[in-house]
């Protein structure tokens, strides 16, 4: 965007795990895995499920908050062998969420750029995007490689930045309280998902200015966005 021009270009940005593909088979196999590995406990799968969005050392200090930084560190690399591994052996499951790719459909022909701001790695995204046929789709890719942990802003604002999009004209499409925190601290509408990991009600507190069932409401929602 050149020096003194308005942004004025409408974007789309996604949560990936738990909004654009249902990964959470994977992520607790890898979680279980890295666990068993530090001869800890593996946790309940629905602790896992509360911490997909964070990056990883910080998914960790949520499930073990009483363990030191060191440790934290050493399951974040285990659980990323652990993951690799999954994926060595063809056992990694990202199944597309129904409707997802009508969804990016309509939006484009609606004239929205598209974007991706997750907690996967740079190689974890691209992975799952080439699985599915998707990795021209997106004008800008924001991955916890490059940024602070959600809910912090720094995906969104440089989502923004790199497509000259304005902030009141773009949204944030997420399954968790993290993506819906991290949009409104960056000033963009805050969009949940009901078909993810965090309860719609848990969504709405944390600010979500709408929940969609399905992603067809997305779509409409995206009509009344001038």
């Amino acid at each position: 965007m050149s020096a003194g021009t308005e942004p004025s270009s409408r974007l789309a940005l996604f949560d990936c795990d738990g909004t654009l593909v249902d990964g959470q088979a994977s992520i607790c196999l890898a979680m279980e895995d890295c666990f068993a590995r530090a001869g800890l406990e593996p946790p309940a799968r629905e602790r896992t499920r509360r911490v997909v969005g964070l990056s990883l050392v910080e998914a960790m200090r949520a499930m073990l908050p009483e363990g030191g930084a060191d440790l934290h560190a050493r399951l974040a690399e285990d659980y990323k062998a652990a993951f690799h591994d999954l994926r060595r052996r063809g056992l990694v499951e990202e199944p597309l969420y129904e409707g997802m790719r009508e969804l990016l459909d309509a939006l484009e022909e609606k004239g929205w750029q598209l974007g991706i701001a997750t907690g996967k790695s740079d190689r974890g995204l691209r992975l799952c995007l080439e699985a599915h046929g998707l990795a021209g789709r997106f004008a800008t890719l924001q991955t916890a490689d490059r940024h602070p942990s959600k809910p912090h802003p720094s995906m969104i604002e440089a989502a923004l930045a790199e497509t000259g999009s304005a902030p009141e004209l773009s949204m944030m499409i997420g399954d968790t309280r993290y993506d819906m925190a991290m949009a409104k601290a960056a000033g963009v509408m805050a969009v949940g998902v009901a078909w993810g990991y965090h309860a719609v009600e848990e969504l709405l507190s944390a600010g979500a200015d709408y929940v969609a069932a399905r992603p067809g409401e997305i779509a409409a929602l995206a009509k009344a966005v001038a």
